[in-house]
């Protein structure tokens, strides 16, 4: 399915998508990947969501250890992470895939929103918050049937 006729050169933009690809820019990529609107694309090891970890999660998101601080208990601060993520969208596939929660709180607690969808609604969604100026990453499984 076309979604954008034009892209910014500037911006990674979803242009297409259909069974075993997603079209960035115009470029096909037949394989997982994982991308934020600007910089390179990366390919993605995830080719099914169960195979979805927290640290894939928080790679996903540009997450990097931060120095935690021993008192902090002491104040109820909430943790706080080495990133500019608002959102991270995951496309699952041709169908939608729950998260356990065990992989998503951790992310949540750091102000991040991780929403799981179908790769055509992750594609959608994504050219939608890139296009308002959120931080958002995606991480897309290609669908295998057309929608």
């Amino acid at each position: 399915m076309l979604l954008q006729k034009e892209s910014n050169p500037g911006l990674n933009t979803i242009t297409a998508y259909g069974a075993g690809y997603v079209e960035i820019n115009g470029q096909p990529y037949q394989n997982p990947l994982h991308f934020g609107p600007e910089g390179p694309i990366h390919p993605w090891p995830i080719d099914d969501i169960k195979q979805l970890t927290l640290a894939a999660l928080r790679e996903i998101a540009g997450i990097q250890e931060a120095a935690a601080d021993p008192m902090a208990f002491l104040d109820d601060t909430p943790p706080t992470a080495n990133t500019d993520t608002e959102v991270v969208l995951i496309g699952t596939g041709s169908r939608h895939c729950l998260l356990p929660q065990s992989i998503t709180a951790p992310l949540l607690r750091l102000g991040i929103g991780v929403e799981a969808m179908s790769t055509p609604a992750a594609a959608r969604t994504y050219n939608i918050l890139m296009s308002e100026g959120r931080r958002v990453v995606v991480a897309l499984i290609p669908p295998q049937d057309a929608e």
